[in-house]
């Protein structure tokens, strides 16, 4: 986390009133090309619209900051979130080989689909 912190800006969303953190994005710059993920938001407001908020902070931040493009990481393991993205403007521009932080599964297999959308 203390690498990231170096390396690229999290975006927090905070419940009012509470201050409670209920969303969190990474963000970080990369030239003319961002990058976001790690998108994380409350079990309890998930459905609610906020993860899209959360993505269109990320894409404004990056455009704010002169990305042309930028640049998303989904996990095969998650079939459900390429058709998400799709919707948002993404298009899959090549997969890659991942990195697990444990063990997966005998006879699972895991890569990275790279998608990108022009700001």
């Amino acid at each position: 986390m203390a690498e990231l912190m170096r390396t690229g800006e999290f975006l927090v969303a905070e419940e009012e009133g509470s201050g409670r953190t209920v969303a969190a994005v990474y963000t970080e710059l990369r030239g003319e090309r961002g990058y976001f993920g790690m998108l994380a938001v409350d079990p309890a407001r998930q459905g609610t619209g906020l993860g899209r908020v959360m993505i269109e902070a990320a894409e404004n931040y990056l455009r704010q900051h002169g990305c042309k493009h930028v640049d998303i990481i989904v996990l095969s393991l998650r079939p459900d979130l390429p058709p998400l993205y799709r919707k948002l403007g993404y298009s899959e521009i090549r997969r890659e080989a991942v990195r697990t932080s444990r063990p997966l599964k005998e006879g699972v297999e895991c890569h990275g689909i790279i998608m990108s959308k022009a700001l």
